[in-house]
């Protein structure tokens, strides 16, 4: 019945909408196969990505809102129903087993048996009606003001999916890999649930996973062969790894010393190297550097397609301090910066004053800065996506046909 899978998705959500931890801290179940962990990860994932529109279409048929253990197990079943399209018997069948195996539960199982019952019958043609997943006011306000009310829907739709996978390639590696699409930027792309540690050249380290807008920033600094470049807060290792392949001499920087243990994990696999510093990065006091990547701490607003507990965990007060933190990490980069070297300043952030906003603020706080216009077509983007300050600004929305793509926000800078 799959019972043990539910019930791990169970715990985890309450673990996100009741402890508001991320899931990337809610330990995985070890006692389960596989098989059902992978099932009840896309359970929460299911949940989370359509949590408004389920409550929707379950409170018409509630006389009250139940405690949180009940409505974990409606809004689970419920997401069975309507979003993956089982079969309604087993799943009522097992979410009533469940409320009568916990004791804080069992006296309403009967309610959930009917409400459930309601919810398969009638649940579909609502939830049809019902628009995506709204964002919190804090994300949502100020993608409407930026860009208007229909990107701001567009954008909430192209967070309901899961997302598919991305992976670079090794320059100069040409893969035969089955059922892969081939992005416009050079990324490979690949359904959501492909295994691929299975794939051809998993074990060879000739890819890594990591998300088509993610791979932009590194090619903005041009030719990085021979270079002496710094990584700045180089976790979890993708753009290190891009720079290395292409050839740099790349010091990858990051406080964390876990974090760093799988920078140099990934390294190892791919048969890369780098100069790895576990050392905040405003101590550090190395180069001056040919070129540096600064992908900076911020509100990870960009990656909801791929992280849709975010809106449930994190909010706005989280965001000064990060904005404040980026323009201190954007003054030091500079004077590590070799004059008329390049520096690229990224975030994976929907909101602007975390991407636009902090390069025209630079611009004015540093005399003979200027940024260095990108050309999206070049990097196999669209012009729409390049902004007014020279910048590259990506959206969720973009690329919604064949699955999507992170919000980030990249400038490339150089100053003598």
């Amino acid at each position: 019945m799959g019972l043990e899978a539910r019930q791990a998705a169970i715990r985890t959500l309450d673990a996100v909408l009741r402890e508001k931890r991320m899931l990337a801290h809610v330990p995985a179940d070890t006692r389960l196969v596989p098989a059902d962990q992978a099932r009840a990860g896309r359970l929460v994932s299911l949940v989370l990505r359509h949590l408004d529109p389920l409550d929707a279409c379950i409170a018409p048929y509630l006389d009250r809102k139940p405690p949180l253990p009940a409505l974990l197990l409606l809004r689970l079943a419920a997401a069975e129903l309507l979003v993956a399209g089982e079969d309604a018997h087993g799943v009522v069948d097992s979410a009533v087993t469940m409320a009568k195996r916990n004791k804080g539960t069992v006296r309403m199982a009967g309610m959930i048996n009917a409400v459930l019952r309601k919810v398969a019958v009638e649940g579909p043609e609502r939830f049809a009606d019902l628009p995506p997943q709204a964002l919190p006011d804090w994300i949502g306000g100020p993608v409407r003001k930026r860009w208007g009310k229909d990107v701001l829907h567009a954008i909430e739709a192209a967070h309901m999916p899961l997302p598919p996978i991305d992976l670079t390639v090794k320059p100069g590696v040409t893969l035969d890999l089955p059922h892969a699409t081939q992005l416009p930027t050079g990324s490979l792309r690949f359904s959501a649930g492909t295994q691929i540690t299975a794939l051809p050249g998993y074990e060879d380290g000739t890819f890594w996973v990591q998300d088509a807008a993610a791979a932009l920033p590194v090619r903005l600094l041009g030719d990085v062969a021979g270079a002496r470049v710094l990584d700045m807060c180089a976790a979890p290792g993708g753009k290190t790894m891009q720079l290395a392949a292409l050839g740099a001499q790349v010091t990858a920087l990051d406080l964390s010393q876990s974090r760093m243990d799988r920078v140099a994990q990934n390294l190892a696999r791919t048969g890369l190297s780098a100069d790895l510093i576990v050392e905040d990065a405003f101590d550090h006091a190395g180069g001056p550097y040919d070129a540096i990547l600064l992908d900076a701490p911020c509100s990870a607003t960009g990656t909801i397609r791929r992280h849709p507990d975010l809106p449930h965990v994190k909010d706005r007060t989280e965001v000064e301090p990060l904005t404040r933190l980026q323009m201190r990490m954007f003054d030091h980069a500079l004077t590590l910066l070799k004059p008329g070297g390049r520096l690229v300043f990224c975030t994976c952030s929907l909101l602007p004053v975390e991407g636009e906003f902090q390069v025209t603020a630079a611009l004015k706080r540093h005399e003979g800065l200027r940024v260095i216009p990108a050309d999206a077509v070049a990097l196999g983007g669209e012009a729409s996506w390049q902004g007014p300050e020279g910048g590259l600004r990506l959206r969720p929305d973009f690329w919604a046909d064949i699955g999507g793509i992170d919000g980030f926000y990249m400038a490339a800078l150089t100053r003598m």
